[in-house]
């Protein structure tokens, strides 16, 4: 007989596995899975632990087919009927994106948590631990389920298609801009104050790395979307100057792109707010749709691309692109 209370926890590395090194004075991955359990103190009173070592890479080595492939271990194991909740623990540069991803390609009732520490074990106040626990405590809770993804730190849950990292080093870094945390965590108990209303999934097994994201700024020229045009890359994201409009000496760039089937998705270099076709002067939003330009809503330029990722796995045909992003504009 299984207990019901089992968590699954896969480890791949980043702040939370670090400490100095006293060689090179400077934080690099070093703890193992146990030694960070160690650290969770009473965690057996809530739950039994299962441990996974996927890798223990800081989280700029992450890459888009090892996201991937973690995916797949996700999936796998959030099947297992003896297993209620998984946490992945991952480093906070890249968290968002692969929660987000998790959040697309993983369509279960269970929680899946997805958990960093803004400190690394040598520091005072490493957050590490806490944070872990929170997450097992969300894992475990039968009121986390069907809410997708979700990212908990700093005793706040949040869901991994809103949450993105707003500060350097802050322990709170993780926030929802536009709408806020979907919850706490509050003396190892976990209350949601709101749900998310529509979510999102890309059936698939395999993402398409060849996806560019640009930063739009006053002045930019087309250099750029034709680097990724003549190198063979098969999506591009652009993060728009406000509302979704660009200079207009993008715009060539734009539609040389779109005539090459080579799909240009726009979101806005805001931190909050969707693009949309308000404007209709030479690079202004309604000329981009025109020609045939995909607004990404409200998504930051990282989490477009990692849809457009998965997405033109699935299919190269605009329309259905277009679908993945527009269906709730």
């Amino acid at each position: 007989m299984y207990n019901q209370n089992k968590v699954a926890i896969i480890f791949t590395g980043g702040t939370i596995s670090m400490k100095i090194d006293p060689r090179i004075h400077a934080a690099i991955p070093a703890l193992t899975s146990e030694e960070i359990m160690a650290m969770v103190t009473n965690i057996e009173k809530f739950a039994d632990i299962e441990i996974m070592n996927f890798c223990n890479l800081p989280s700029p080595h992450i890459t888009p087919d090892m996201m991937m492939e973690l995916s797949h271990l996700v999936k796998r194991t959030i099947k297992r009927e003896d297993i209620v909740g998984v946490v992945v623990t991952h480093g906070t540069d890249t968290l968002e994106e692969t929660a987000y991803l998790l959040d697309l390609t993983i369509n279960s009732e269970k929680p899946i948590i997805v958990v960093g520490a803004m400190r690394n074990s040598s520091e005072l106040g490493y957050d590490g631990s806490s944070n872990l626990s929170a997450a097992i405590c969300t894992a475990i809770s039968p009121n986390a389920k069907n809410k997708g993804v979700l990212v908990v730190m700093n005793n706040e849950v949040n869901a991994a298609s809103e949450v993105t990292k707003t500060n350097t080093l802050s322990l709170d870094t993780f926030k929802s801009p536009e709408f806020g945390p979907l919850g706490i965590v509050d003396n190892d108990e976990v209350i949601f104050y709101r749900d998310i209303i529509q979510r999102q999934h890309i059936n698939t097994d395999r993402i398409e790395n060849k996806v560019g994201l640009i930063k739009c700024a006053p002045g930019m020229e087309s250099d750029i979307l034709n680097f990724y045009i003549d190198n063979g890359y098969k999506g591009i994201v652009i993060e728009a100057l406000g509302r979704g409009n660009v200079p207009p000496k993008m715009v060539d760039g734009i539609k040389r792109a779109i005539e090459k089937n080579i799909p240009v998705v726009m979101v806005s270099r805001c931190p909050t707010g969707r693009v949309l076709d308000t404007y209709g002067y030479e690079g202004g939003g309604k000329h981009l749709r025109e020609l045939g330009v995909i607004f990404g809503g409200d998504k930051p330029g990282q989490k477009a691309r990692i849809k457009l990722m998965l997405a033109l796995a699935v299919t190269n045909k605009m329309n259905e692109i277009r679908g993945f992003f527009e269906q709730n504009i």
